[in-house]
């Protein structure tokens, strides 16, 4: 049997808990380092789920990664899954208001214009709306920091208009908060930088074109069989990592250097050092300090009900090369978003039949009804917004109801600060046990990469200066 002489566990087998194990094991290759990866449920993967049925490939949680972020490809690549990518196929995106589709313009990032052509093409807003718009050009910032709220400052540049009606419908659903109460830094600090550099918005996006040219094509990717052939992947070549599934934490206890990590169906595990990737409220329970109940307290979360409905029509009773809406506006369906997936993602439908995923998000303002409501109502629901929004009335073949309650992290105001006062009391009281993930770190897929590689390499360098 082998012999250990330090030992690493990390808790969690999500994207961000797998790829810190990734990088340990490869940097401590030639060590005589145990590394055990503790996950409570039966599936790798976290809120990155795959879900198969009738030909249909369902993402219940994230459904692609962003290409462009640099930890994505090197990761791909060392795993060997470079000739399973499939990447989104392009088309446009709608905001339905007032019970009518209009096209966001293709020269836009995140509902924002990326130049006065895009502005003038928006059928969203007034001419008074895009002259408004037009003060981007010429107004300084004198106030603005990347602590600021993006709201605040795309309006005071942009206009209420453009920004409450097409940009806070796409940014908010994208980040699960109130555009208010987001700050720059956790969203697109570039914004701010393209404003001080170039003194406005639209002339920093015109300077930096290349880097958005084709902005649909290829920028977001999968895999032949969907996100679930990354853990797959993951859990192949880790063949030298305990995986203790099916298992959970109960509490973390220190004695003396080491960390005794107690579970609640396998012997406690005597370990160095400790990666607590998982939801901070599962961080919080299994460190039961007290000290650090304020600190976790500040960190903020939302929900998300998805139901996805496959049909047995093809996709052509879509609008012509779309990829989904968000709504704003509309008294007439409950939903907040809803995808086109098996146009936007062909390999999702096998048999070329159409796939759609229909959104609720906590920032509905009937939110705390729906969340209450069984499976089946949260179907019905969803094929009435289908048949409003869309005039598909056939039967679904297949609908999936997922509900993730307060596990989407929101990035506010306050943050940043306290993300700052959990790591001065983790550093102060719990030296060997490191927090990662997405409630503190970036909520994309490459930010949760790329925390695993940061933990991992400095984990490795402690070790290795023993």
């Amino acid at each position: 049997m082998a012999q250990f002489t330090k030992t690493i566990v990390v808790v969690g087998g999500g994207i961000t808990g797998l790829s810190a194990m990734h990088y340990l094991t490869r940097d401590l290759k030639q060590t005589d380092v145990r590394f055990i990866l503790v996950e409570k449920e039966a599936q790798l993967g976290g809120k990155m789920a795959t879900h198969y049925e009738q030909d249909f490939v369902m993402e219940l949680g994230a459904d692609s990664i962003v290409t462009r972020h640099k930890s994505v490809m090197p990761l791909i690549e060392e795993l060997g899954l470079q000739q399973r990518v499939v990447y989104n196929g392009t088309g446009i995106s709608y905001i339905y208001t007032h019970n009518e589709l209009h096209a966001i313009p293709m020269n836009s990032m995140y509902g924002i214009p990326m130049n006065e052509e895009a502005l003038q093409q928006s059928t969203l807003i007034s001419e008074a709306g895009k002259k408004a718009a037009l003060n981007d050009l010429t107004l300084p910032n004198e106030r603005f920091t990347k602590k600021s709220s993006i709201g605040e400052f795309l309006e005071y540049f942009f206009g209420e208009e453009l920004v409450k009606k097409q940009i806070a419908p796409v940014l908010s659903g994208i980040y699960s908060g109130d555009l208010y109460s987001l700050t720059l830094a956790s969203t697109i600090p570039y914004l701010i930088d393209y404003k001080n550099q170039y003194g406005s918005i639209l002339k920093g996006y015109a300077a930096n074109k290349e880097k958005f040219i084709n902005l649909s094509h290829n920028k977001f990717l999968s895999f032949e069989n969907g996100l679930r052939e990354l853990f797959d992947r993951f859990e192949e070549v880790l063949n030298n990592v305990e995986f203790l599934k099916n298992t959970a934490v109960t509490s973390l206890e220190t004695v003396g250097d080491k960390t005794i990590v107690h579970l609640d169906n396998h012997d406690a595990i005597e370990a160095d050092h400790v990666v607590l990737a998982t939801p901070h409220k599962v961080a919080q329970h299994a460190l039961n300090d007290a000290r650090l109940t304020k600190a976790f307290d500040a960190l903020k979360t939302s929900s998300i009900i998805t139901v996805y409905l496959g049909y047995d029509v093809g996709n052509d009773v879509l609008p012509a090369e779309g990829t989904g809406f968000i709504v704003a506006n509309s008294d007439t369906v409950q939903c907040d978003a809803c995808t086109w997936t098996s146009a936007k993602w062909p390999n999702t439908s096998k048999n070329g039949k159409l796939l759609l995923r229909v959104f609720y998000k906590k920032t509905n303002p009937k939110f705390a009804e729906l969340i209450d409501l069984n499976e089946q109502q949260l179907a019905a629901m969803a094929m009435r917004d289908v048949a409003q929004s869309l005039n598909i009335e056939a039967e679904p073949v297949t609908i999936k109801v997922s509900k993730w309650t307060q596990q989407m992290p929101v990035y506010n105001l306050e943050h940043a600060a306290a993300v700052e006062n959990l790591e001065q009391h983790m550093h102060d009281y719990y030296p060997a046990i490191t927090l990662a993930g997405c409630s503190y770190y970036g909520v994309g897929i490459g930010l949760c990469i790329a925390n695993g590689k940061e933990v991992a390499s400095r984990i490795a360098s402690q070790l290795t200066m023993v």
